[in-house]
């Protein structure tokens, strides 16, 4: 499964490709916005960082103008994968980018049917979204097994990159589940390293390395 950190935080970024786990990065306006700087300007850093997809999101909900967008961020580098609403007129557009070998995002999937949509369309990865259908009463992670299912049934090579993932058994269960990827916040990403018998049993070995001689 391969890993993508959810952020714009270069300094976060940087952290991450140094230990050679980063395999992409996903951002979207409101985390940009954070950033309180130029939207491509930012892009552009993180891809002079990060070999893999860096998501970079239109701002546009209409075809023509997502389009437009879409293609001047394209521009920006090789890596860049345009991140698409799904909506109707975002759908347009995955089509069109499609035709022209511009890889594609589709972001905010729901549903398994949504999903569908979105491969036929020839979305490179559909982003469901595990903890926002978690935080409404839904089964966020049933929905990673669901959209599995259908792409195997058919050999669609869209791939799944699970989204909104909040804790470390999110990120297990979307790999038990079958996610080709997944993307997380910073955060979660360093709870990934911590337990407390890996805590307790090095400090054990510290001690015990004390009494020795090389």
């Amino acid at each position: 499964m391969n890993l993508f950190l959810d952020t714009a935080n270069i300094d976060e970024i940087k952290k991450v490709h140094e230990l050679g786990l980063l395999d992409g990065i996903t951002t979207n306006p409101s985390i940009i916005a954070k950033s309180g700087r130029k939207f491509t300007e930012v892009i552009k850093e993180i891809t002079s960082i990060v070999e893999g997809p860096v998501s970079a999101e239109v701002l546009a909900t209409d075809a023509p103008t997502m389009i437009k967008e879409g293609l001047e961020l394209a521009a920006i580098a090789k890596n860049i994968v345009v991140k698409v609403p799904l909506i109707p007129e975002g759908i347009k557009a995955v089509v069109e980018f499609t035709k022209r070998g511009i890889a594609t995002n589709v972001t905010l999937c729901f549903t398994a049917n949504q999903a569908l949509l979105a491969a036929k369309a020839g979305a490179t990865f559909i982003s469901p979204f595990v903890g926002r259908l978690d935080d409404i009463g839904y089964d966020g992670l049933e929905l990673i097994t669901e959209i599995r299912d259908i792409y195997d049934n058919y050999g669609i090579d869209t791939q799944i990159l699970a989204a909104s993932v909040r804790h470390p058994i999110h990120f297990k269960e979307v790999a038990l589940r079958g996610a080709d990827c997944v993307t997380l916040p910073y955060s979660v990403f360093e709870m990934l390293f911590k337990h407390p018998l890996t805590d307790s049993g090095l400090a054990k070995f510290v001690e015990d390395a004390k009494k020795l001689t090389w």
